[in-house]
């Protein structure tokens, strides 16, 4: 009887071990921002390379992915905005990963290579409509941004106090997909993460500030906002993704924020 129940436990931990079970091997979920993909992409290659652990990353929005993780079909949300007072009375916290840049750019052809907020504000809410009244051509201004959900434009839009009075002509779903229509389009206009900017299109400065991580750091470039981890505050998480959570919010995963382009959190 004895030697039944040895061989019975000896195959519960073969099973256990053939299916993960128990060893914190699991692959971790992370859905979300666009605007964080290089840097959540360059952590997850990291961890998975120091601890054998996969990290999965499902480019949903801001939005979606805060609505994935309050749902449970992911283990941390990403968000380039912070919580909503709603959201946090849903029993969702928010841990600030980074602070990143959104950039204001244009293509490169275009002679206009500073604009102060103000102006941004009046350009996007379409009291400027022409390039020639801020100093560029005879051209009608194509206003460019991200679609309702997106944590860059509730980023953009708070800071230049423009929420739902935007005229754009176009809302488009990804950071990549805005960066792209604007190099293509030499009478547009758009914002974007820093950390995602090519040089197919002209980062403008704002108020004769250039977005960089020391002018980010200092608080110099206004038009910023924080990349947040979201998590459940009362679910613990799985063995896997708390110690990718820690790895990632420990200041040994600094340098690797800082090479993706934005400034960690202290």
């Amino acid at each position: 009887m004895k030697r039944i129940i040895s061989l019975f436990t000896v195959a519960i931990m073969l099973v256990c071990t053939l299916m993960g079970c128990g060893t914190g091997n699991e692959a971790v979920t992370t859905d979300g921002s666009t605007s964080m993909s290089k840097v959540i992409g360059s952590l997850g290659e990291a961890f998975e390379a120091d601890t054998g652990i996969t990290v999965t990353y499902n480019a949903t929005g801001s939005g979606a992915g805060i609505q994935a993780v309050g749902e449970g079909r992911c283990d941390i949300g990403l968000a380039s905005r912070s919580l909503k007072d709603e959201e946090k009375a849903n029993g969702l916290e928010g841990t600030v990963l980074a602070y990143d840049g959104i950039a204001m750019i244009v293509n490169p052809d275009n002679p206009v290579s500073d604009l102060d907020v103000e102006t941004i504000a009046k350009i996007y809410t379409g009291e400027i409509k022409n390039w020639k009244e801020v100093g560029g051509s005879d051209a009608e201004i194509v206003l460019i941004g991200r679609e309702a959900g997106s944590g860059t434009r509730d980023g953009f839009e708070s800071i230049t106090d423009t929420e739902d009075q935007c005229d754009y002509r176009q809302e488009l779903t990804s950071t990549g997909d805005v960066i792209t229509t604007v190099a293509s389009n030499p009478a547009a206009i758009g914002y974007a993460s820093l950390a995602s900017v090519k040089d197919t299109v002209k980062a403008l400065t704002v108020g004769g500030v250039a977005p960089s991580e020391a002018s980010i750091k200092d608080g110099s470039y206004v038009v910023q906002r924080p990349f947040i981890l979201v998590t459940k505050k009362d679910a613990k998480l799985s063995e896997g993704a708390q110690r990718f959570f820690d790895y990632i919010t420990s200041e040994a995963a600094n340098e690797i924020i800082s090479g993706a382009g934005v400034v960690p959190a202290d």
